[in-house]
């Protein structure tokens, strides 16, 4: 007989998610620190720190008015956790003397934060007696205003000065759940009626991309399974025509996949020829993500686990027709859907990125063939992940000629207004994109 579900306490899930933001800040990636949690507290924990991560900036400066020096990590990560689920009065998901218990109960059942339960207690009452004026008093700081880190807003300002508040704004909204329709197993009319039928309300974004009102469970899209579709952001969806485009769509066809995983890319690639695609990942597990969504989509690529900046570990000698090199990156433009993200970064990882994509660049050129194309992506809104990579390389490689490409993507999320000059689409992430071609010989 199984026992009854019973419900988790809050505090509970204010400890492990305390712990997650604590991890972040530490340099562990979001998506891992949730991962680490225990399962029955894992949705829970996860809506609870994205909610964070979304107000941080608002929570620290609340925390520096409220605490003469900052607390020890994991008290400082509660309190600001606390904080940033209840500085607004209109929709705070707690009540805030509930959250203020269940906050003191889930420092003292900690014995990294047991010793400052007390002062926690003695912060968040003090912010509920002060709220109005203490909030008011935080709003001329832009960390607070615009929940990123100081270095991150100043770059953009300094790299966008027309547009940084937009790029700003979208990056703080929720971002859609956007699916990619296979259209060879179906048409965008025919998903959208399955949608329908299936009570999904939904709007077509042109191409292959759809958009759902409200985000589901995979499990509920209609034929998600068997492949019909998958769930990729729209700029995403702009990589495999972008490298195809022009090329004959053939099963001779040599294309790599440079970075796979998760592999979206390569099953869009596959979706749309008939080439042969090379699937090329470091990280053994997240190559098993790769084979795990092939299969679903009921595709086949050539899997290799190595380090695409040493060719000499797994390239057969053969020349690519079509590279896609979707480069790691700082995913400063997908902080919509990975909030942990603007804290995780430091300024100066921009530039040992940069670096590590200068150096794939330049080795992957020289396994493309006389006329085949290499298209450079990143998810990422900094120029030197961007404009200034692509400017570098030109300039060293006088073989390569950029053909017409989208370039900067910025985010937008309001279909109301014009937006972003440079944003084609409807709804989307924060996208680079350039595409080369390789002269004749």
């Amino acid at each position: 007989m199984n026992a009854p579900d019973v419900p988790v306490p809050l505090w509970r899930q204010l400890q492990a998610a305390a712990r997650v933001v604590e991890l972040v800040r530490n340099g562990t990636s979001g998506t891992a620190a949730i991962e680490g949690t225990a399962a029955a507290l894992r949705a829970g924990v996860q809506a609870l720190a994205f909610a964070a991560w979304r107000d941080m900036g608002r929570a620290q400066a609340l925390r520096t008015l409220l605490a003469a020096k900052q607390p020890p990590a994991p008290a400082d990560a509660l309190l600001c956790l606390a904080l940033t689920l209840m500085w607004r009065t209109v929709d705070a998901p707690y009540d805030a003397f509930t959250l203020v218990n269940q906050v003191v109960e889930a420092a003292k059942r900690n014995p990294a934060t047991k010793a400052q339960a007390n002062f926690l207690n003695a912060c968040l009452r003090r912010f509920l007696r002060e709220r109005e004026a203490l909030v008011a008093a935080t709003d001329a700081d832009p960390v607070a205003l615009w929940n990123h880190p100081r270095w991150w807003i100043e770059r953009l300002r300094r790299e966008r000065p027309q547009d940084w508040q937009s790029i700003l704004t979208a990056a703080n909204a929720h971002a859609p759940m956007t699916l990619r329709v296979n259209t060879r197993k179906t048409g965008i009319a025919d998903y959208l009626l399955k949608l329908e039928r299936a009570g999904l309300a939904a709007r077509s974004g042109g191409a292959s991309v759809v958009y759902l009102e409200q985000p589901v469970p995979v499990r509920l899209l209609p034929g998600f399974e068997i492949g019909l579709v998958s769930v990729q952001d729209a700029a995403a969806q702009l990589a495999a025509p972008l490298l195809l485009a022009g090329l004959p769509a053939t099963a001779g066809l040599r294309v790599l996949d440079a970075c796979a995983a998760p592999g979206g890319k390569t099953g869009h690639l596959l979706e749309i020829s008939d080439c042969a695609v090379s699937a090329l990942e470091i990280d053994p597990r997240r190559s098993e993500r790769i084979a795990e969504n092939l299969q679903r989509m009921q595709l086949k690529a050539q899997l290799l686990v190595a380090d695409a900046a040493k060719p000499q570990d797994w390239w057969d000698g053969e020349p690519f027709d079509a590279i896609l090199l979707d480069a790691p990156c700082t995913a400063s433009g997908i902080v919509r859907r990975h909030p942990d993200v603007r804290w995780l970064r430091r300024e100066a990882d921009i530039e040992q990125l940069a670096a590590l994509q200068r150096r794939m660049l330049q080795t992957l050129w020289a396994l493309l063939r006389p006329g085949g194309r290499l298209l450079y992506c990143t998810c990422s809104i900094f120029v030197a992940e961007g404009d200034g990579q692509m400017q570098t390389f030109l300039a060293h490689n006088t073989d390569a000629a950029l053909l017409p490409s989208p370039g900067h993507l910025m985010p937008r999320n309001d279909l109301k207004t014009a937006g972003v000059l440079d944003n084609p689409l409807c709804d989307h992430d924060g996208f680079y994109y350039a595409l080369l071609q390789k002269h004749l010989a």
